[in-house]
């Protein structure tokens, strides 16, 4: 099962009110494992960065201002995540700006039946608490000495490894069925599933029989040396 773990930073917060794409961060998951396949891109917005988004990620115009437009960088984009599940934290605001673009470029978007929040999935399993990308690395015990300011692709990362948290751990397979969907027991399994060791399916020998016998002759009233006796 491939999914694309993604983050992406922008010049504000409203894609209709004129703000733009200006970096993409993609992380492949097989079977909720990264491969360390990723896909990145800076983008110029063609339009001056607001203090305050610059204040977030650290883009600056200089910085931007010879980097590839969206159109340029598209193809390797939609190439890379292909058809598989994208997945976002808040990502209703990272698709109005992908598909935005992918609009504003004259390509079909990307269907939202593609999308999975992980704030939604996180506001379900820990109602009450704090669902930041930052508060969930810290719950789950995920490093963030390397993330000073907010990067997509170093935001996905740490998504990635919060997403495999918050759907159940990864799960390691043999590498047998790599497109095998993984099956994850729930909390309300885990109590009623029964382990159950298969029956030994030959007699002790002789010889097993014999160091056993003098095993149990060097023990003072084992509680089942009557059981033995008989």
């Amino acid at each position: 099962m491939r999914e694309i773990v993604f983050d992406t930073e922008t010049t504000g917060l409203s894609f209709s009110g004129g703000d733009r794409l200006v970096e993409i961060g993609c992380v492949e998951l097989v079977n909720r494992v990264m491969t360390g396949r990723t896909y990145h891109a800076y983008i110029n917005p063609q339009r001056p960065m607001p203090i305050e988004a610059f204040n977030v990620h650290g883009l600056s115009d200089v910085f931007l201002s010879d980097k590839p437009l969206f159109e340029d960088v598209v193809e390797g984009m939609l190439e890379f995540i292909g058809d598989s599940p994208m997945i976002a934290h808040n990502a209703n605001f990272d698709f109005g700006f992908i598909n935005g673009e992918l609009i504003r470029s004259g390509r079909p978007i990307v269907e939202l039946t593609r999308m999975v929040d992980t704030l939604a999935i996180a506001r379900v399993k820990h109602p009450g608490a704090k669902h930041t990308l930052d508060a969930l690395c810290t719950r789950y015990g995920i490093d963030l000495t390397q993330r000073t300011l907010h990067g997509a692709l170093i935001d996905a990362s740490l998504l990635a490894q919060v997403y495999v948290e918050l759907t159940g751990g990864r799960q390691i397979t043999l590498g047998l069925a790599v497109d095998a969907p993984v099956v994850r027991e729930t909390v309300a399994e885990a109590p009623t599933r029964v382990h159950v060791r298969p029956a030994r399916q030959f007699a002790p020998s002789a010889a097993e029989l014999e160091r056993h016998a003098a095993f149990l002759s060097k023990m003072e009233e084992p509680l089942w040396g009557a059981a033995a006796a008989s």
